[in-house]
């Protein structure tokens, strides 16, 4: 009994054995262990053959032995991950891959983006599509110059059928100008068309857009910036063109965001809500894209990094998030919104 006494405790508050909140129906790892130390920049997206996830992994960012790794979700399992992008090039020399995002197109193959190069002022973007839910892989197409696709987050299906890509630029000059800028196909990638850089990249400098629908042609964007907060930009006529780009009151420590419009309506964003850092990783909920209230805090482990989420909601009504666990794993979180319990935000303070 004094044996039992002193392990309990111990398996109890194990922090990723449960979650206490009860929207929070699942939490896992995608693997146990994989062939690489390091990976980052997951992504999920739902097939009509089942659930399929991606990540960059090696033994470090930047290096050029990381591939573009993906798993299935098979029979409630994840399956053993496997390398499905490189980026050796033709003369034998390599270069890293990045932020794979995975899309699946109403009626069309499954889509894989993602980039190749040694930066991201000098990658490109390549495509790849899977006809049988992300089993196998078509050869890598190289998106045409000045065309790189979804930079980080997953692009939307308008009701015309175009697929629009939330996308961004980084210069190589110093200080490197981040600008946000959006990508439309309407022919699966055959051919694109793109806007100009939506604003200077300097006096906002913001990267990694996500797109939520705001009722009919109106759009809203939010991300990434390094001025301390999520910006947001709007648009009235389906991406076409885009309003004045500005801050929010939620925070941003320069991380990766995303976000999706709930089938009701509602907006959720998830986001690392600190001024510094990649830890807490939070959810925040919106009626109408611009007052945010708290709904949960996913991960909270000070000096610990949970970055780079995706999330998408499935044709169950659930919603599904993946990050990037402390650069070792990527994690997978089902909720149920339904059942989420907000209060409010306020002067962008997470509540206690």
């Amino acid at each position: 009994m004094k044996l039992l006494h002193l392990i309990i405790p111990c398996i109890l508050y194990i922090p990723w054995l449960s979650h206490a909140d009860p929207a929070v129906l699942k939490t896992e790892f995608i693997y146990d262990t994989g062939p690489y130390p390091s990976i980052h920049a997951t992504t999920i997206v739902e097939t009509p053959t089942g659930m399929v996830s991606a990540w960059f992994g090696g033994t470090a960012e930047r290096n050029p032995d990381v591939c573009i790794w993906v798993s299935r979700l098979v029979d409630g399992k994840w399956t053993e991950s496997v390398e499905t992008a490189n980026g050796v090039q033709a003369d034998g020399t390599r270069h890293p891959t990045w932020n794979p995002v995975l899309f699946q197109p109403r009626g069309a193959p499954l889509m894989l983006f993602y980039k190749v190069g040694p930066s991201p002022s000098t990658w490109w973007g390549e495509l790849k599509t899977s006809a049988d839910g992300g089993k196998t892989w078509s050869a890598a197409q190289k998106l045409p110059e000045g065309i790189f696709g979804p930079i980080k987050n997953k692009p939307v299906q308008l009701a015309n059928g175009d697929i629009l890509c939330p996308t961004s630029n980084e210069t190589d000059k110093q200080p490197s100008a981040w600008a946000i800028y959006f990508e439309r196909t309407s022919d699966l990638g055959k051919t694109w068309e793109r806007t100009k850089l939506l604003h200077d990249g300097l006096k906002v400098s913001a990267i990694q857009p996500s797109i939520l629908f705001l009722g009919g042609d109106k759009l809203q964007a939010v991300g990434r910036t390094r001025q301390g907060k999520v910006f947001q930009i709007a648009s009235e006529d389906a991406g076409r063109t885009w309003g004045e780009i500005s801050l929010t009151e939620l925070p941003n420590p320069n991380s990766g965001t995303d976000a999706v419009t709930l089938k009701d309506g509602r907006h959720l964003l998830i986001y690392n809500h600190t001024a510094k850092g990649r830890s807490p990783l939070n959810l925040a909920v919106s009626k109408d894209g611009k007052v945010w209230e708290a709904a949960l805090v996913v991960e909270d482990e000070p000096k610990k990094e949970f970055s780079y989420p995706a999330i998408i909601q499935t044709s169950d009504g659930l919603v599904h998030i993946t990050y990037t666990w402390k650069r070792q794993k990527a994690k997978h979180v089902v909720i149920d919104p339904a059942k989420l319990v907000l209060k409010p935000i306020v002067d962008g303070q997470w509540p206690q």
